[in-house]
């Protein structure tokens, strides 16, 4: 008797066992025929991987796999990929880019929800997160923030952020000839630093203070390895079972000292008349609706090659009242990206020098022409943008190893991508296209030799070579980065000052050739990057 009620109850666990396998089988696998009914090129995905099988075994890094699918596909205009089970059709054509980003954007407004306000409050009311009208009316309001001069306000802080930390290698180097570093720590303490002062209006040298709170607080937030990297992966494929969950990426500790950072010193400011070029000064501008817009759109022929411009967004600077939330959100966004990203360029741009002498030996000959020019005289804004190689190196650099490999849109009207041959793609509300930024840059029609650094494809005489809408290093049409001319400014500057004092050489550590970590979602070498800082005679 209970060997018949045991056989039965276990039919019964096995038959819905696999009913809910099935309908998982079901689920997992519903939208693989999403460009096979478009008619669209693409490869076959597996089941729960989609395309991305290699990633998540660590077989392969992002950043290879988006120039190996370009590669493969770019004969064609536009090709499928699938990131788990999600679809996203990759735009591979300069032309279509064009057309999506800016001639058509009001058809591809927003990038795809990630982290939404309900969520992650800290990043979903930022300007990256905002979608529609309210990310137009945002960005008008904050482009005034990120023009070149205001660039000229805050680089003073920037600068002696540069002038603090090579006065610290010099002294830990002194007397002991070549000084190995772990390029990785020492970049994200720099641009620690200058996120704290032009941020946040707070003095820290972490270089010389090794665990100070806002260094710690900083790493702690940034920290996209381990546990973080699979939730952010979930939050970017699984966004509604992660919400349904709610499941946090930031913890409630972090997220309180983040408020109280930012509100505590707007209070004090505002009630001490405390006025000071930085992010914190600038957002209470705007609060006020007294940010001045006086050069927003307009290029300076100094700004570099890779600053992007400003594009009309059909917004309004509107004097609405800013929550904390919106508050506090631009200021996370700034230290996000000014944190990590511009760390991983002022990386890569080190090693490049680091394998490429005389790319390093010419660019210092340009270094100390303007150091004699100088005199005694401190380095400033407008002197730094004159910098022609420098500026042709940081170009190169930003083309070979983008810090963001690709970006996306979502559209959100109707939209049919169409050729001259007729042939075409209709696209509905909540189809999702991704930009191959690294694939474009990775091109060979392009970027003759692309593998190599070659500096001399961004000069006077051949910069404008360079086919619109191949190179995008900080995105492109109104939704790019708002912070370019900021990212560019303190790579410059903490190269300036490093290469005033040591040239760049490798460590039995330094990885050469990089081969790129396949064990998350960072950029970076295998081993990390590490290089011997030598002192100059």
């Amino acid at each position: 008797m209970i060997g018949t009620v045991l056989s039965v109850l276990w039919s019964q666990w096995t038959l819905l066992l696999g009913i809910l396998l099935f309908l998982a089988y079901k689920w997992l696998t519903s939208t693989y025929d999403f460009f096979e009914k478009k008619n669209v090129q693409y490869e076959k995905p597996t089941i729960f991987f989609g395309n991305f099988g290699r990633i998540l075994l660590r077989q392969e890094s992002m950043f290879d796999m988006v120039i190996r699918f370009y590669l493969k596909f770019k004969d064609y205009k536009y090709y499928g990929l699938f990131e788990m089970r999600n679809p996203a059709l990759v735009i591979a054509s300069p032309e279509i880019i064009k057309q999506i980003t800016i001639k058509d954007f009001d058809y591809f407004l927003n990038h795809r929800v990630v982290l939404d306000a309900e969520v992650e409050p800290l990043f979903g009311n930022s300007l990256f997160a905002l979608k529609d009208q309210k990310w137009k009316n945002m960005r008008a309001t904050l482009s005034p923030a990120f023009t070149g001069s205001k660039m000229r306000l805050m680089f003073q802080l920037v600068d002696e952020c540069g002038r603090n930390a090579s006065k610290f290698l010099k002294s830990e180097a002194k007397g002991k000839g070549p000084l190995e570093m772990d390029l990785k720590d020492f970049f994200t303490r720099f641009t620690n630093d200058v996120v704290a002062t032009c941020a946040f209006g707070i003095q820290v040298n972490s270089v010389l203070e090794k665990d100070n709170q806002f260094y710690h607080m900083s790493r702690k937030a940034t920290n996209f390895s381990g546990l973080a990297a699979i939730k952010f992966f979930m939050f970017s494929n699984c966004h509604k079972i992660m919400k349904l969950l709610k499941v946090k990426l930031f913890d409630e500790k972090f997220s309180k000292y983040f408020y109280s950072l930012v509100l505590n010193t707007m209070q004090e400011r505002a009630t001490k008349g405390i006025i000071r070029p930085d992010m914190i000064n600038l957002l209470m501008e705007a609060r006020k609706g007294i940010l001045q817009a006086s050069d927003v759109g307009k290029s300076g022929t100094d700004d570099g090659f890779a600053v992007v411009q400003e594009s009309s967004v059909d917004g309004k600077v509107v004097n609405h009242i800013w929550t904390d939330d919106d508050l506090v959100a631009q200021c996370f966004v700034f230290f996000l990206a000014g944190f990590e990203t511009s760390s991983v360029l002022m990386c890569f741009c080190a090693h490049e020098l680091m394998e490429n002498p005389e790319v390093q030996q010419k660019l210092i000959e340009e270094i100390d022409r303007v150091r004699e020019d100088l005199g005694d005289k401190p380095l400033t804004y407008e002197v730094l943008q004159r910098m022609q190689y420098m500026d042709m190196v940081i170009s190169e650099t930003l083309r070979k190893w983008p810090p963001a490999i690709a970006t996306d849109r979502v559209c959100n009207k109707s939209y049919l991508i169409g050729d001259k041959e007729g042939e075409g793609v209709k696209l509905y509300p909540g189809d999702v296209i991704s930009i191959p930024i690294v694939g474009l840059h990775r091109d060979p029609d392009y970027f003759p030799n692309s593998d190599k650094f070659d500096p001399e494809r961004f000069s006077s005489e051949n910069k404008d070579q360079i086919q619109p809408f191949t190179y995008l290093p900080f995105g492109v049409g109104p939704r790019n980065c708002i912070g370019s001319r900021f990212a560019l400014m303190e790579t410059k500057a903490i190269i300036f000052h490093l290469l005033s004092e040591f040239t760049f050489e490798a460590s039995p550590r330094s990885c050469v050739p990089i081969s790129l970590d396949k064990t998350g979602f960072t950029l970076k070498p295998e081993g990390g990057f590490w290089m011997n800082f030598k002192p100059r005679k």
